[in-house]
């Protein structure tokens, strides 16, 4: 039986790219985004054109987050695998980050992970099968200066998703992270700058350093020896084709930095911790990571 998908985040980068990857290998796939009949058009019919079913969702809404899960419904009857990709990007000096800012970061990749998880967790549960994928960081597991906050989101999913895979295990469903490195996708284009610039400015030399980071960024991206954002995508199937009790805890997607060995490290504290709760029942029996 065709498995049913459904991406959030496809409008471009890692989630336009899986929602291809996933639908060329005969998944029925759901690509979601915001806005698919103003701002997003045109990358909503791009995926129309390539067989794609496109559903409006934004992550930041549990109404629109709902209703594209029950449109998701009416149409296929199911939803096997969900990969909660969208996600913002900040980068630049923390304090200059107002409070505004950093809500709405946590709104995006942390509360909204969440929410479209509660709404597709039921659907799930009654069948007593299913995979879910979260797309963290290797900045989930190691800091760069600057990236902070939107460190901090993803070392909140890194916890989200671990509790998640323990709650779920014995119900049938697979939980599995996505940890990428930096590839040029449009995130990096996009990235929010500190809304306080006087602040930004009161560090001087040191606040201007995130824009020296952003340019070797760029250069790498354009270099000859640029990572491959498929990388990610192929990952992702990889996962999704993986049979069920068999997929790694996380995937680290590119370089590092060190999240391998992280990862590596906190497996074995972890299953620990389990042990020392009496819980081993929930602890899924698998390779704890990959990559």
């Amino acid at each position: 039986m065709t498995k049913v998908v459904l991406i959030t985040g496809t409008s471009t980068g890692f989630g336009r790219d899986t929602a291809n990857t996933l639908a060329k290998e005969g998944f029925a796939v759901f690509a979601a985004m915001r806005d698919i009949t103003g701002k997003n058009k045109r990358h909503a019919d791009s995926l129309r054109n390539s067989g794609i079913q496109v559903v409006e969702l934004d992550v930041t809404n549990v109404h629109s987050v709902n209703q594209a899960v029950d449109e998701v419904l009416r149409q296929a009857g199911r939803i096997d695998v969900l990969i909660n990709n969208a996600g913002v990007a900040y980068a630049g000096v923390s304090e200059a980050f107002t409070d505004e800012q950093v809500q709405q970061l946590f709104d995006v990749n942390v509360i909204g992970v969440h929410r479209v998880s509660r709404a597709v967790l039921p659907i799930m549960r009654v069948r007593g099968t299913g995979l879910i994928i979260n797309i963290g960081s290797i900045l989930g597991r190691v800091t760069f200066p600057f990236f902070g906050l939107y460190g901090a989101t993803k070392f909140a999913l890194e916890a989200i998703t671990d509790s998640l895979r323990y709650e779920l295990s014995p119900l049938g469903i697979d939980v599995a992270l996505v940890q990428p490195s930096a590839y040029p996708t449009q995130m990096y284009a996009s990235v929010s700058q500190p809304n306080d610039s006087a602040r930004a400015n009161d560090y001087g030399q040191v606040g201007e350093i995130p824009s020296s980071m952003f340019a070797s960024f760029m250069a790498m991206f354009a270099s000859d020896n640029a990572p491959d954002p498929h990388d990610v995508a192929e990952s992702i199937l990889q996962l999704v084709q993986t049979p069920h009790g068999q997929r790694p805890d996380r995937t680290v997607v590119g370089e590092g930095f060190g999240a391998n060995q992280v990862n590596d490290a906190v497996s074995s504290i972890q299953s620990a911790t389990i042990k020392a709760l009496g819980l081993q029942q929930l602890e899924p029996k698998h390779a704890a990571s990959q990559g």
